[in-house]
């Protein structure tokens, strides 16, 4: 029989409905149980699987089916589960790097695995006297056993194909590669801790980038590769992945050619794409060495003295531990009210792995003349006092090159949610309902150190729902805006959903304090649910300017609790303050103006205008800052 290796390496799948799974957050688990599975071959362990989940889930035992047949789509294996009732996450293993890794070879094999030490306590048909062998801290009777089942094909682990890999070109192919898709943090002055400067350097980092990869990690992109296409995708194509894995395997070797690693001096420019325009200076802040900082919100004034087409935007962080993201929106001129509620179009922004934002061809933001340039500062002390300096540079359309479209932002958020402690998979949803047919360019996603997934959908008028963008596993540490390679068409009437799964639970090693009850809050302790969209009105033009953000933003409230989508809100779904509709005699009787049991837009909106009118004055709206048409001031 194979030879078993000395343990389990880490990894990170994605599961066949979309979610992520590493194997080594789930080390405090009694026993883990790998399951090879095959579409239409489960036939045998498709009902053995079902019993050992009855028998063991409550033991706190983790079981995964693992699927490293490449051909079988996640459908077919999500239809395999729900015939023969199994409910363990199925792991597509798409590359074979973790089947090959463990020594599998039929489907139906399983692996108990002891999480202390990650080795592979027993193989063969799944067995609960192995499991009750880990549980108990023994070794099984048997260690190995063989497997009646469709065999799995390997090519990848046979011998000739490992004698190719020992020929990979550093030289042609490992310093190319690395080049395109690493070499720009790595690089002298780039964000990462060190640059690739040659041979050498990659073979000493060789295991931990092999372990990157393995666990996705590396190269930073969060983004489903089987939903969606993207312009700028910054991950490394399946055979990419498994070029630089094999090569590592074979233990790296240098063999003949030129070092254009070391060949070719790599520094990041100052500013990447270019001289701009006009340089901001955000007022310097000294970050405190511990504690937490409230955001900061420094205004400067615009000096613009013509408003501009904004085209692009970058900003120069002089302490990158130290700011973890900058907001921005301009305050018009004449503006008294200067909350973050009340700015207008962004000019510029920062997080890590978003330091430039660039708008397509022939569309452009409008910057207004006079007024402020606004900021949200969030900074992050990291051990010892800094002082921080940023600069935003902008780029602006030429005379001669004016945009044609007009691009507008809002962020699609839910302020309501609330996560139950030591939760480790609350979901929340909240919608936007476009009023007109629009264009989606780009999505945000943004969470803090609980946010675990994102997904992205479109719900047409129809109410067919297509999945735009899925993240499986989303990094606090990352943030990215991400450009549908072909824009998306949002017929007037579509709902616009995004869902957010938070992780309150030991198990993220993130996870501030999974015992306590988390609400939405600016800190990165506290919790977010925040899409940004970039997209513009179908029928606007410079020319002809039909904004639709007013209408479009009054649908925000109503997508944050109306959970069933039916534009209405019921008792149960009242959030936050409106909960007390629900709580007070005749309040929702009251609010439900046409009596036909749900709050729909309208009589939101009249709920809203009566809280308002029990309180202060509310504050002015937020300027439009409408733009000019092309033939007007020479724009």
């Amino acid at each position: 029989m194979a030879e078993l290796p000395a343990r389990v390496d880490n990894f990170r799948l994605v599961t066949a409905d979309g979610y992520a799974k590493e194997l080594y957050r789930y080390k405090d688990a009694p026993a883990i149980v790998l399951v090879m599975g095959g579409a239409g071959k489960m036939d045998t362990v498709g009902p053995e699987l079902a019993k050992l989940e009855a028998g063991y889930a409550a033991k706190g035992v983790e079981i995964f089916v693992v699927n490293s047949n490449p051909k079988d789509t996640r459908e077919a294996m999500l239809a395999d589960a729900a015939k023969y009732g199994f409910k363990s996450p199925i792991l597509q293993d798409d590359l074979q790097l973790v089947g090959g890794q463990i020594g599998a070879t039929t489907v139906g094999q399983a692996f108990v695995v002891d999480p202390k030490t990650m080795k592979i306590a027993y193989t063969g048909p799944i067995s609960s006297e192995a499991v009750d062998a880990v549980l108990a801290g023994k070794a099984p009777a048997v260690a190995q056993v063989a497997v009646k089942g469709a065999a799995i094909s390997f090519p990848d682990r046979a011998p000739a194909r490992k004698a190719e890999f020992a020929k990979i070109s550093y030289s042609h192919t490992i310093a190319p590669l690395i080049e395109e898709k690493c070499i720009a943090c790595h690089q002298q002055g780039g964000i990462a801790p060190f640059g690739f400067d040659g041979y050498e350097k990659v073979k000493t980092f060789a295991p931990m980038i092999r372990e990157a990869v393995r666990t996705d990690r590396m190269p930073p992109w969060d983004p489903d590769p089987h939903v969606g296409k993207f312009a700028d995708d910054k991950s490394l194509s399946g055979e990419q992945i498994k070029t630089l894995v094999n090569w590592i395997e074979a233990g790296a070797p240098r063999g003949e050619g030129d070092d254009r690693l070391a060949n070719v001096k790599h520094v990041a420019p100052e500013w990447p794409l270019g001289k701009p325009d006009l340089i901001v200076d955000i007022p310097k802040f000294t970050v405190p060495a511990t504690g937490y900082v409230d955001y900061q919100y420094p205004t400067v004034p615009n000096p613009l003295k013509e408003g501009q087409w904004l085209k692009a935007a970058t900003a120069k962080v002089s302490q990158r531990q130290a700011v973890h993201h900058i907001l921005s929106g301009v305050i018009a001129e004449g503006q008294t009210q200067k909350g973050m509620q009340n700015w207008g179009g962004g000019v510029g922004g920062y997080t890590v792995g978003m330091e430039s934002t660039v708008a397509p061809k022939g569309i452009g933001s409008w910057i207004p003349a006079g007024g402020e340039f606004a900021y949200q500062m969030h900074y992050t002390p990291f051990g010892k006092e800094a002082v921080s300096a940023e600069q935003i540079g902008l780029y602006f359309y030429k005379d001669g090159e004016k945009p044609e479209l007009i691009m507008r932002e809002t962020p699609l958020v839910n302020q309501f949610i609330t996560i139950p402690a030591n939760d480790p998979a609350h979901k929340e949803v909240a919608y936007f309902n476009f009023p007109k047919d629009a264009i989606l360019h780009t999505a945000v996603v943004h969470a803090h150190y609980r946010g675990t997934y994102s997904k992205l959908e479109i719900m047409d008028p129809s109410g067919k729902r297509e999945t735009i963008l899925n993240v499986p596993f989303y990094d606090f540490n990352w943030q990215r805006m991400y450009e549908f390679a072909k824009p998306i068409e949002i017929k007037a009437g579509s709902k616009v959903i995004a869902t957010y799964v938070y992780d309150n639970s030991k198990r993220n090693p993130a996870n501030p304090d999974p015992n306590k009850e988390i609400v939405w809050g600016d800190q990165s302790f506290e919790e977010m649910f925040y899409t940004s969209l970039r997209y513009r009105w179908k029928d606007e033009t410079v020319e002809k300017q039909t904004n639709y953000d007013q209408l479009l933003n009054q649908t925000r409230l109503m997508g944050m609790m109306d959970s069933n989508f039916d534009d209405k809100l019921q008792k149960v779904e009242l959030r936050g303050q409106f909960a007390q509709l629900a709580a007070a005699p005749g309040a929702f009787e009251m609010a439900d103006a046409n009596k036909d049991g749900g709050i729909d837009q309208g009589e939101l909106e009249g709920v809203l205008k009566m809280m308002q009118s029990m309180r202060r004055p509310a504050a002015q709206p937020a300027a439009t800052t409408t733009a000019p048409a092309k033939t007007q001031g020479g724009q």
